[in-house]
């Protein structure tokens, strides 16, 4: 399956504040794969030190969306590029692979390796990173082959692979799901300790608690495109909405006939 997608264009604009403060920016995209459009002239845009959630149903492309602004930095195949135009910039320069990291919402790992294993892979390219310092978090047996790994710890191990990347924009698809109540702290403390850095973090989730403990904006996808953005100060809304749109589909779903 070929994902393939449009953007006209991808900018970096300072605000007009005494203090410039750069933005990680996205203009009409759009996405799919085969024939079938997932996103269409979806606008985005984040300066440093936020966290934005991005909030829709299954289906509703978030995904699609993180394989769209991830792929934008990695090698395409011909059937892509031949659609692809439009640029990503980060402080008014294009994007670096070293400046995105991603984690997936069912991270692959090659089989046979130990936790320590794939973080030393890591190490490679940022010897300096303190794994031992991040496991005090996580307390996970990083001298055990990860086939043998829960879910919520192979999640765990992956999501310490991003950090040592550290990258200046990230894109956390589904970092709760799968974790027990211990690890959701300890993700809001990672998020906290991002904010602080200037880290641009995009998150998607299923549970809402968790974006609107940690996010500084949420995005509602829709039939494509962000149709609803909402601020801290709309997020009891938010939930009266969602909670409205969901109560709907289920008394649609159980009418009669």
């Amino acid at each position: 399956m070929v994902l393939w997608l449009h953007c006209s264009s991808v900018t970096i604009e300072p605000s007009n504040h005494s203090t410039v403060f750069f933005m990680f920016k996205i203009n009409n995209l759009t996405s799919g794969y085969g024939e079938k459009v997932i996103l269409k002239d979806l606008n985005f845009e984040c300066p440093r030190g936020q966290i934005r959630g991005v909030l829709g149903p299954n289906g509703a492309g978030k995904t699609t969306f993180f394989n769209s602004v991830f792929g934008f930095i990695k090698p395409l195949p011909k059937q892509v590029r031949d659609k692809f135009s439009g640029n990503v910039t980060l402080d008014e320069s294009p994007i670096k692979q070293e400046q995105i990291a991603y984690l997936e919402t069912d991270p692959y790992f090659y089989p046979l390796l130990t936790g320590q294993e794939y973080l030393n892979i890591f190490k490679i390219k940022n010897p300096t990173f303190d794994f031992e310092y991040w496991n005090r978090l996580f307390d996970l047996p990083l001298d055990n082959l990860i086939d043998t790994y829960s879910t919520g710890m192979r999640k765990k191990v992956a999501l310490m692979g991003i950090l040592a990347q550290e990258a200046e924009v990230l894109l956390l698809d589904e970092p709760f799901n799968g974790v027990d109540l211990e690890t959701v702290e300890s993700i809001y403390f990672i998020l906290e300790k991002l904010r602080d850095a200037g880290k641009i973090v995009l998150l998607t989730s299923h549970v809402l608690p968790t974006l609107t403990s940690t996010c500084d904006q949420i995005h509602w996808l829709k039939d494509g495109h962000f149709f609803k953005n909402f601020a801290k100060a709309d997020y009891p809304q938010l939930e009266q909405e969602l909670q409205q749109m969901i109560r709907n589909h289920i008394e649609d779903r159980m009418k009669p006939g």
